[in-house]
């Protein structure tokens, strides 16, 4: 009932102020803590990145265990109601919609002004992008993001409550600032393993999501294609996404994925969008239908 609820108070109100965004704060730390990492010897940035990752990890998800704690004192109906409510900034399904959206709307305005808008879902270098190829790149971040900003938090919220979900908002804060190759290869190797290891279950649920409201592709013809991507698990719902759509999406010089599939225009982003907005509904209302379940069953 929590799960329901802190997806109705997203979708109507999106996100909270930055000031009071946990996210924000998960980032400033790992700012602070980051800084000199990736001037020390290999040996000794690993091992100084896996302490700061278990400090800050450990200071989050403790502070929300206590919170979790604090609210099963409560009247069990307070309890939900403010567990939704602490639950809300803990993942992101609003907005990830609406910035991809904005990526196609500013691409109305021109190729440079979707470059641009683009920077703010993806890491990639935008620059030289073709007008496809901004597409395709905003539509993989959408199907990633819907792993790893709404599935896996909601996911960990149900198995380990407020804590499992600050644990994973932490872990993906952190491998998204430390977790690259180049300068950060040995202080964010660790962040970057614990994030993969999170995300391993969550991603391959939101391509069976992504599946369901499709039922576009065959489970190999998914396999074939998830595996194509440097990461272990990105591939899976960006993949799914491309197979249900028939698109290629690809990052130029690194993969392709469904090479056989056309290049994505503007109508079929706005169908993708829609593809992933109703994975997401559909992956919150079984998480929600489960949370609810596990709580009548708890009377009985």
């Amino acid at each position: 009932m929590s799960i329901l609820l802190a997806l109705l108070l997203d979708w109507c109100f999106g996100e909270p102020p930055a000031k009071a965004h946990p996210v924000v704060l998960m980032g400033r730390y790992l700012h602070l803590a980051g800084q000199g990492l990736t001037r020390l010897p290999p040996r000794l940035a690993f091992w100084r990145g896996a302490l700061f990752w278990c400090l800050g990890a450990g200071a989050f998800a403790g502070g929300y265990g206590l919170l979790g704690w604090l609210l099963g004192h409560l009247p069990s109906w307070l309890g939900l109601l403010l567990s939704g409510l602490f639950l809300k900034p803990l993942f992101a399904f609003r907005m990830l919609l609406e910035e991809a959206q904005a990526v196609e709307e500013a691409l109305k305005g021109g190729l440079e002004r979707g470059r641009e808008r683009l920077r703010y879902l993806v890491s990639r270098d935008t620059q030289a992008l073709s007008e496809s190829e901004v597409r395709e790149s905003l539509l993989e971040s959408a199907a990633e993001n819907l792993s790893d900003s709404v599935v896996a938090p909601l996911f960990w919220y149900l198995l380990l409550g407020l804590p499992g979900a600050a644990l994973y908002r932490f872990a993906n804060t952190a491998d998204a600032m430390w977790g690259y190759r180049g300068a950060w290869e040995w202080s964010g190797k660790w962040a970057a393993r614990a994030d993969d290891l999170l995300n391993w279950l969550p991603a391959r649920v939101t391509a069976g999501l992504l599946w369901l409201v499709s039922r576009r592709f065959s489970p190999r013809a998914l396999f074939q294609e998830a595996c194509k991507t440097p990461s272990p698990n990105a591939g899976w719902p960006m993949a799914a996404l491309a197979l249900a759509l028939g698109l290629r999406l690809g990052k130029p010089g690194v993969y392709t994925l469904n090479p056989s599939g056309r290049p994505p225009r503007s109508e079929e982003v706005a169908q993708g969008l829609r593809m992933v907005a109703r994975a997401g509904w559909l992956g919150g209302l079984l998480l929600a239908s489960i949370e609810a379940w596990a709580y009548i069953l708890k009377w009985f």
